[in-house]
Parts: C-alpha cells; sequence; structure tokens
C-alpha cells in the first residue's frame, strides 16, 4: 500500500456561508459524482474549505492540506482538467488518483477578485465516469462564477486570519505574553491581601489597535485563545513562591479553559490555596460542558472560585447560585461614581448582601478616587482593586507594598 504522500498538515478552516455548501450540493447531484470540493491555495498546499458528499472515503474532510506536487499544482493553476477514467492520466495525477481513490474528476481552477489563482473546485468519484463531457467543464465553470464573490470573501476573512494566527503565534512563541501585577488590598486598613495577574500585548494585532480583551478574542478566533490563556497563566505561576505568605495570587480564565487544562496545572502546586482563579462573566459558564465538575476539583485542592466584572453583563441569579463564588469582583461600570449615584449603591449593597448569603466576599474593581473608595467601604465592600490603590506594575512584590506605605 503506497504512503499517503499527498496529504499535507490538517488546518483550521473557516464556517462557509450556507450558499456555498447548497451550490455545491446542486452541483454534485447535477454531475453524479460521489463528492465536490472547494480548496484555496496556501503556499503549496491546497487547503480544503468546502466538501458536499462523501468526502470521507477520499479522506477529504474542511482542514485537510494535499500536497498534489509541482506538476499537478502547476497545470491546476493555468487550465481546468477532466478526465473520465484516472487510468489514463499522467503519472503525477495517476498517484494521487490512487492515493485518494480517484476513478474520475473534473478540477476547475478558482481566482480572485486580482485574478490571481485562488484554489480549486473539484468533482470527483472513485469509479470511472467515461461520459464526462465538454459540457460538464462548461457547468462547473458556471459554478464557478457563482461561486466567485463567496471565493472572495473567504480568501479575504481567511487572510486576515491567518495575520492574526501569526500574530499570536509570535507572542506565544516570544514567550508572552507580558504578566504584570495590581493589588488587591484591604479598604479599610489598606493592606494587601492579594495581587491580579493581567496580561499585555503590544498595542496592534493585524495593523489594529487591540487591547487585551481584543487579543484574547482574536486569538479565540484562530483556535489559539486557550493556548494564549494557558501561557498567561504558566507565566503568572511563577511568582507564587516568591509572594508573602498572607498574599494570594489571582488568575483570569474562561470556562472552557478552566475545563480544558487549569485543573491539571494548578492542582499540583503546593501554594495552590493561596491562589484565586477569576472567571469572567462574557460566557455562560455554568453550561459549559464540565465547567461544574472543573470547579469543584479545583475547589477540593484548595483553590478559590472569583466571579469577574460581576454588573458588567447579564450574568443570572441563577448562574452566581449554581457556582457559588468565594469572590465577587463588582465591576468599576458600577464602582465609577457611586459617590454620588444611588442606585450604584443600591446594586452594590445588594451584592454584598448575596455575596455573604452565599458565603463569599466582595472586591470591588476601577477605585480611582478616594470617594469612591469610601463609598466603597460605605456600602459594605471590605477589600478593593484600581489605579488609586496601586497600578498594575511587572514587579510582584512591588505590587505588595500596602497602599498607606505608597501614599505616605
Amino acid at each position: 500500500m503506497m504512503p499517503k504522500t499527498a496529504f499535507g498538515p490538517p488546518v483550521t478552516v473557516l464556517e462557509p456561508d450556507k450558499s456555498v455548501s447548497v451550490l455545491l450540493d446542486v452541483v454534485r447531484r447535477h454531475m453524479h459524482m460521489d463528492v465536490v470540493l472547494l480548496g484555496m491555495w496556501e503556499g503549496d498546499l491546497l487547503v480544503i474549505q468546502v466538501v458536499s458528499g462523501d468526502g470521507v472515503s477520499f479522506g477529504l474532510a474542511p482542514g485537510v492540506t494535499l500536497d498534489l506536487g509541482e506538476e499537478v499544482r502547476s497545470e491546476s493553476q493555468t487550465g481546468d482538467t477532466i478526465s473520465g477514467d484516472t487510468r489514463y492520466v499522467s503519472d503525477a495525477i495517476s498517484r494521487i488518483a490512487e492515493e485518494l481513490g480517484i476513478g474520475s474528476y473534473i478540477t476547475i481552477r478558482t481566482l480572485d477578485a486580482d485574478g490571481q489563482p485562488y484554489g480549486l473546485l473539484s468533482c470527483l468519484a472513485h469509479q470511472p465516469r467515461p461520459r464526462l463531457h465538454e459540457r460538464d467543464r462548461a457547468f462547473m465553470v458556471l459554478a464557478v462564477e457563482f461561486l466567485r464573490d463567496e471565493v472572495i470573501d473567504l480568501k479575504r476573512v481567511w487572510e486576515a486570519r491567518s495575520r492574526v494566527s501569526r500574530a499570536v503565534c509570535a507572542v506565544l512563541d516570544a514567550g508572552g505574553p507580558t504578566v504584570v501585577f495590581q493589588p488587591i488590598v484591604r479598604l479599610a486598613t489598606g493592606a494587601v491581601v492579594g495581587v491580579e495577574a493581567l496580561s499585555r500585548f503590544p498595542v496592534q494585532c493585524d495593523d489594529r489597535p487591540c487591547n487585551t480583551e481584543d487579543w484574547f478574542a482574536a486569538a479565540k478566533v484562530v483556535d489559539l485563545g486557550t493556548n494564549l490563556e494557558m501561557a498567561a497563566i504558566h507565566r503568572a505561576l511563577r511568582v507564587l513562591p516568591e509572594l508573602p505568605a498572607e498574599v494570594t495570587l489571582a488568575v483570569n480564565a474562561s470556562p472552557s479553559v478552566v475545563v480544558e487544562g487549569l485543573p491539571g496545572v494548578v492542582c499540583s502546586l503546593p501554594d495552590r490555596g493561596r491562589l484565586v482563579v477569576e472567571i469572567t462573566e462574557h460566557e455562560n459558564c455554568v453550561a459549559c460542558p464540565g465547567f461544574l465538575a472543573a470547579v469543584g476539583c479545583l475547589r477540593d485542592h484548595g483553590v478559590r472560585i472569583a466571579v469577574d466584572d460581576t454588573g458588567a453583563g447579564y450574568s443570572g441569579l441563577d448562574q452566581l447560585l449554581q457556582l457559588r463564588p468565594d469572590i465577587i469582583k463588582v465591576d468599576y461600570v458600577i464602582i465609577r461614581g457611586m459617590d454620588h449615584d444611588p442606585a450604584r449603591r443600591t446594586i452594590a449593597v445588594g451584592l454584598v448582601r448575596l455575596t455573604e448569603e452565599i458565603g463569599g466576599t466582595v472586591i470591588a474593581e476601577g477605585i480611582e478616587t478616594t470617594a469612591e473608595r469610601k463609598a466603597a467601604i460605605t456600602a459594605g465592600i471590605p477589600y478593593g482593586q484600581g489605579y488609586l490603590l496601586g497600578k498594575p506594575t511587572a514587579s510582584a512584590s512591588a505590587a505588595c507594598v500596602p497602599y498607606a506605605t505608597r501614599t505616605s
């Protein structure tokens, strides 16, 4: 049996517009072929993007890549090819046909908006189809014309995501992201009780301004979100042994990371009792499969759970009651102006009472003025975080200096 030399490394591809899949279904039925596929050139490889029909029997699926060889690639990029019986084709094509189990095919090149080779639209069958005719090629060319706008959009998005993927990989390869530490203080005394590890990135990604949230969102789109989050967590965990015994370390994690990688990393830490995992509210964490079980595992090992950005968006009370976090962090949207806004104070007081009922505590985020600090204390919030209390710093030790000492 010949090795599968036609196959390259698999990649992640974009979900196509439904109209593309529908058109490929129409082509396959009209041509009476086993499979129709749309592929895009990525360097020397053909990346399979869309498949209609029995692609599995050919070893073809979205994300599969094919190394067709220079001869076949050149022929495919310069003209259309048709064969009703692959027993009578060139040696280069015969090799690929044998490896994939192709008995007959029609391949039509597709072009981008600049008239440059984009990829191929191909019909394949396992058995010979001696009656494949020039009229069939003409029908395929017509289908390519219908696909033209979708192909241009797919290429534009693919190229943009490829640039993002390269940017994220560059950060990871350089040992990033950079991690800084912001103190969490006891509001009444200014004593530092914890530090939060925050990620920092280059100011641009894909030639556009990007903040930290933008970077993580972009990484998620190109399936590197977990890699980027775990890299940040690993960097943060390095400082845990250096922190004073009474100071906790908080790391941020999405629900998917809590499930996929966090328990195996943190549950073996000797100082895990001083670790806090902050879960953002931006996903419906309780609905994430395996999430509550993963949280239970973390808690069994002494790790505390915090819910980040409470108040910034919708997070159902049912979710909070199921999770019962050890710490609820009140978002700066509520804290900002709380000193003169009764509505914000009422929300803050309600969150304090809710947290007490479930056996947790509260941290006020985004405190920037003395008035906001006093208002948080009045609302019953014991801990705070914000530029007034301490800016993020590259030194975890510097972040542990008490607020009163820094301001004296």
